[in-house]
């Protein structure tokens, strides 16, 4: 016997009635009324179901065949025509045959069904309990009622459906299995999720590949990612949603070389993909700057049969504004027959973050002279690349249109966008009295961006107050302890920079790495500040090295030790500055890259002041264009300067 699960839920079952009527089709061409049947089944067909309904009430002993109305209810599924299905309802009850009718399972499934997807989980509940008070009822009818809840957001009721048809000794087959899974999936209830598991293993019937991407997505969606792959591993045949649920369980364990590796092997294999596949893929593209990886992918988009819906385009675009080719992002962008919100957001956050804020602002005014609303997106993009560029004076006209002329209310992160601005121009005072009269609670992205600003204009009084504040708001989050210890290390109050790493050692909180990230060829290559000892030792790393170092002295490069903030000799910080991530990736770019080709980077961190000093002299000594992508927004250095013109 199939062992039961328990669930419990004390969640209401609401109910909304709503009436859609079937807009009228052609009248077939002639009726042969010493054939009704065969009229009956093309009007419904062809969805006349006014019509077909009509010949039924007319004529109705001369409609027996229970086939007949299970057809017709299923053109009122289709139609999702409430009115048309009451009607077919009450045909069947008219019937002279109406008990015979209604223990016919199937058309009870259909009932079910059309009431469920009419929104009438109430009658849908009334044909489903009168169906199961008789014995040998199938499972489909049980399906169709947790199918009906599943598809009205009642998830926990469709896996009591499923545990109630446990509890009356129905032993559950793929279809009852593929449905609790789902509902476990969507719900992240991992441990029924389980037992669902053991009773496919343990069902006689082996599980189908619905099943089984059933499988695969509940341990995806519950970040069982040893589990995703066994289930991957076991399964005799795979589609594209199975390769769909491995990729979604490697970006979920943000293994991101690992996914684009899984999306080649599954073009090797010949296995195509779906616009869910590549809406996966592209984002990770764009997280890791992997240009080269996003133009396959674009290829292959070109030469599919199918045209790309919007979303596949509109993360064709991101993928490319975040690569920092935002040139073609925007040919793309202009190329779009349709576009949505997002395409707009998407286009105009490419701008803000590659630092074209005058571009930005353009086409924010052509977007409203097109009638498309902004929201709360659209000024995030704006407010944030104003304070990345310096351009203060315009983005606090913004904010103040944001409510006035749009109509969008300035939240939390409006606030932060415009503290963040003022406190980045040294006006911090006016940053704090934005802050006194913010009409809500304070957050710590607020006070982390009035952090920032104490940092780069040297306020330690108020650093210490702020700091504070932040550890009883976020008392783990590394990055406020960090900014607190550089502040003291540049105003040299070492005996404060101790204090704060000893504070964190005690709370077990450990900052950051410096990681840099770039694509060569189809690889994804990591550098750790500090590491890539064997690299750094190799004949190739020294040569290149050498050759700058040669170059930069020419230059007047001199390395700005101020930015190592530990209490150690120059020579140590100068080594210690050689070692950060983004100056190992250039280098490892160089090496193995052709010459004139542009160099993509990647840092989880803000670039420091003197790599950015050094990428630019590298830009103008090779010739090459270097994009480096951290935190905050893109740089693309080229002959010696930079896009941010030194602000950012």
């Amino acid at each position: 016997m199939i062992p039961a699960i328990s669930v419990l839920t004390n969640t209401p079952i609401p109910t909304n009635l709503t009436v859609i009527s079937c807009p009228k089709s052609q009248k077939p061409p002639s009726k042969n009324p010493q054939n009704l049947n065969q009229t009956l089944k093309y009007l419904t067909k062809s969805g006349n179901l006014d019509e077909a309904i009509r010949l039924i009430e007319s004529s109705p002993s001369k409609f027996t065949d229970p086939e007949t109305y299970s057809q017709l209810l299923h053109s009122c599924i289709s139609q999702k025509s409430l009115h048309h299905g009451q009607r077919v309802y009450k045909q069947l009850l008219k019937q002279e045959y109406s008990e015979k009718f209604l223990e016919n399972h199937n058309l009870k499934g259909k009932l079910i069904t059309l009431f469920s997807v009419c929104g009438e989980l109430d009658e849908a509940r009334i044909i489903f309990e009168n169906a199961v008070e008789n014995e040998g009822v199938p499972e489909s009818v049980w399906v169709a009622m947790a199918i009906g809840y599943s598809k009205n957001g009642f998830l926990r009721e469709a896996l009591l459906v499923y545990v109630e048809m446990l509890w009356n000794c129905m032993e559950p087959g793929n279809f009852a299995f593929s449905t609790a899974l789902k509902a476990c999936a969507d719900l992240r209830e991992l441990w029924v999720g389980r037992g669902v598991h053991a009773q496919v293993v343990k069902s006689s019937e082996g599980p189908d590949q619905v099943v089984n991407n059933g499988l695969l997505r509940l341990y995806t969606q519950c970040e069982c990612f040893n589990e995703v792959l066994k289930v991957f591993d076991q399964m005799p045949e795979r589609n594209v949603a199975s390769w769909n649920s491995l990729i979604s369980g490697f970006v979920k364990e943000d293994k991101l070389g690992e996914a684009l590796d899984v999306f080649r092997r599954m073009q090797r294999e010949g296995m195509g993909f779906s616009w869910v596949t590549l809406t996966t893929i592209l984002p990770i593209c764009a997280r890791v700057t992997a240009l080269l990886s996003g133009k396959e992918i674009h290829a292959q988009i070109v030469k599919s049969a199918r045209r790309p819906d919007v979303l596949v385009l509109n993360s064709l675009v991101d993928m490319y504004v975040k690569c920092g080719v935002v040139d073609y992002g925007r040919r793309l962008f202009d190329g779009m027959r349709s576009k949505d919100l997002t395409s707009w957001n998407t286009m105009l956050t490419g701008y803000a973050i590659n630092g074209y804020m005058r571009v930005a602002m353009d086409l924010f005014n052509e977007m409203a002279s097109c009638g498309i609303r902004p929201d709360d997106v659209t000024f995030i993009a704006l407010l944030s690349g104003c304070s990345h560029a310096g351009l203060t004076e315009d983005g606090q006209k913004l904010f103040h249109r944001m409510e006035m002329d749009f109509g969008v209310s300035p939240s939390l992160e409006h606030y932060a966008c415009l503290v963040d601005m003022l406190g980045r121009a040294g006006r911090i005072d006016a940053a704090l009295v934005v802050v006194k009269n913010m009409p809500m609670k304070t957050s710590g992205s607020i006070w982390g961006s009035l952090l920032n600003s104490c940092r780069l204009h040297n306020e330690v009084p108020l650093a210490e107050a702020i700091a504070n504040r932040l550890f009883e708001l976020e008392p783990y989050n590394p990055g406020n302890y960090v900014m607190l210890s550089n502040i003291y290390a540049n105003a040299g109050m070492w005996d404060s920079v101790n204090m704060v790493r000893e504070m964190m050692q005690t709370r077990r909180i450990r900052k950051e790495a410096g990681c840099s990230w770039i694509q060569v060829k189809n690889k994804i290559h990591s550098f750790v500040a500090g590491g890539g000892f064997e690299f750094r030792n190799s004949d190739e790393y020294k040569k290149i090295w050498n050759k700058l170092r040669e170059a930069m002295e020419e230059f007047g490069y001199i390395p700005n030790t101020d930015v190592v903030l530990h209490d150690v000799n120059e020579e140590t910080k100068a080594m210690w500055v050689c070692g950060h991530s983004e100056r190992l990736a250039t280098v490892f770019s160089l090496i193995h890259t052709a010459a004139g080709m542009p160099i993509r980077i990647t840092k989880n961190l803000r670039v420091c002041v003197d790599c950015h000093s050094w990428i630019k002299i590298v830009s103008r000594v090779t010739g090459r264009v270097i994009v480096l992508r951290d935190t905050n927004r893109f740089h693309h250095f080229k002959e010696g300067a930079c896009s941010c013109n030194d602000y950012w």
